[in-house]
C-alpha cells in the first residue's frame, strides 16, 4: 500500500473512532418502567422479608454480574431484558431499595410468593401481594408529583411509562392446586376461580388506571403445569404436562384478554396482553432453534427432574445452563428468560401479544 493510500486509511478509521467517541447513546424509548408479579420479576423486595420465598444465595445470580441479588433465576429476568431491549442503562431498582430521584425512572414492586389474591402464598411466609403493590405505587406516585412539582406533569410523565403485570402464577400453584393449605380448590369451579381472579384483578388496574397508568401490559400466567415441580409431583411419565392446571391456567388468560379489551375503552389507556403460555408452547417445538434442549427439569433442585426439592443454597447447578429451560423447580433460566423477552417486545407471532407488542406499546 502507498503512503497516500496508507494516510487516507489512517485518516478514515481516526475518523470513525472520533464520530464513535461523540456519538450519545440514545434515550430509553419510554422515561420509566414500572413492574409488578410475583418471584418471576422479583429483583429483591423479598430479601428483607421474614419467608421462604427469598433467593439472595447462590447459586441463584451465578450469570448474573451482581451475584445473587434475589432474582430467582441463574441470570437475567425477562424485566431485566425487557428494559434493555426498551433502551434503558441500568436495570429497573426492587421499590424497596429505589430512592426518590430514581422513581422517576421506574421501579420494581414484584415480591416472590404473592399473588392476586390475599392469602395466595401465606405457607411461605411474608410476600407483598398484588394489593400491596398496588399500595406501593401510589406511594411511588405521590413521590413523583412532589418531585415534579404538580399532579398534571406527574400525570404527564406517567402516561408515557410502560406498566407489565404479571399475577396469577402462584394463585393456582401456591392456592388453588394446593389443598393441604387452602380450600380454593373444593369451593371454586375453574371458570369461578377464574371469574373471581379477574374481578380482583380488574379492580386493582382500576386504582393503577386512576394513577396514571396508561400504557399496561398483563403478562399472561405461563404453562405452570409444565414445571419441574408439577412433573415431579402429578405426570406420571415426568415428561408430560400437567392438563389439570394448564386448563385452568388457560382459562383465566382468556379473562385478561377480556380485561385488556375492556380497558382500552377508557380515556388513553392502551392496554395490551402477552400470550406467555403460547410463547412457552412454541419453545419446546424447534429446540434447535434456540438451543433449549432439556424442557422438563431443572437446571439446580433435588428429586425427580430437579424439582422436588428447588435449589438448595450453595447447591452445585448444571454446567450447561444456556441448554436448560428451567433454572429451578419453577422458574426459567436466563437463555428462556431472553427469548421470553425478545418475544414479548417484538412480537415473532401474531398469537404473541393482544393487541400489541411492547415496542408497539412503547411508541403510542
Amino acid at each position: 500500500m502507498g503512503w497516500r493510500a496508507w494516510q487516507v486509511v489512517v485518516v478514515a478509521a481516526l475518523g470513525v473512532l472520533g464520530a464513535a467517541a461523540t456519538t450519545v447513546r440514545a434515550a430509553p424509548q419510554v422515561p420509566c418502567y414500572f413492574i409488578f408479579g410475583d418471584s418471576l420479576v422479583d429483583n429483591g423486595n423479598n430479601n428483607f422479608i421474614v419467608s421462604m420465598a427469598r433467593a439472595n444465595y447462590p447459586p441463584y445470580g451465578i450469570d448474573f454480574a451482581g451475584g445473587p441479588t434475589g432474582r430467582f433465576s441463574n441470570g437475567l429476568t425477562t424485566v431485566d431484558a425487557i428494559a434493555k431491549l426498551l433502551g434503558f442503562d441500568d436495570f429497573v431498582p426492587p421499590f424497596s431499595g429505589a430512592s426518590n430521584q430514581q422513581l422517576l425512572r421506574g421501579a420494581n414492586f414484584a415480591s416472590a410468593a404473592a399473588g392476586i389474591r390475599e392469602e395466595t402464598g401465606q405457607q411461605l411466609g411474608g410476600r407483598i401481594s398484588f394489593s400491596g403493590q398496588v399500595q406501593n405505587y401510589q406511594s411511588a406516585v405521590q413521590e413523583v408529583i412532589s418531585i415534579l412539582g404538580d399532579e398534571d406533569s406527574a400525570a404527564t410523565h406517567l402516561s408515557r411509562c410502560i406498566f407489565t403485570v404479571g399475577m396469577g402464577s402462584n394463585d393456582y400453584l401456591n392456592n388453588y392446586f394446593m389443598p393441604a393449605f387452602y380450600s380454593t380448590g373444593s369451593r371454586y369451579t375453574p371458570e369461578q376461580y377464574a371469574e373471581s381472579l379477574a374481578e380482583d384483578y380488574s379492580r386493582l388496574l382500576q386504582v393503577m388506571y386512576r394513577y396514571g397508568a396508561r400504557k399496561v401490559a398483563l403478562i399472561g400466567v405461563g404453562q405452570v403445569g409444565c414445571s419441574p415441580n408439577e412433573l415431579a409431583q402429578r405426570s406420571a411419565n415426568g415428561v408430560t404436562c400437567v392438563e389439570q392446571i394448564n386448563s385452568a391456567v388457560r382459562i383465566f388468560n382468556q379473562r385478561l384478554v377480556g380485561l385488556v379489551d375492556r380497558f382500552n375503552t377508557l380515556p388513553g389507556a392502551r392496554f395490551t396482553y402477552i400470550n406467555i403460555y403460547g410463547i412457552f408452547d412454541d419453545i419446546p417445538k424447534s429446540p434447535g432453534a434456540h438451543g433449549l434442549k432439556v424442557t422438563n427439569a431443572g437446571c439446580c433442585g433435588v428429586g425427580r427432574n430437579n424439582g422436588q426439592v428447588t435449589c438448595l443454597p450453595f447447591q452445585m447447578p448444571c454446567a450447561n445452563r444456556h441448554q436448560y429451560l428451567f433454572w429451578d423447580a419453577f422458574h426459567p433460566t436466563e437463555a428462556a428468560n431472553i427469548l421470553v423477552a425478545h418475544r414479548t417486545y417484538s412480537a415473532k407471532l401474531a398469537s404473541d401479544v393482544h393487541p400489541v407488542d411492547l415496542r408497539t406499546l412503547a411508541r403510542l
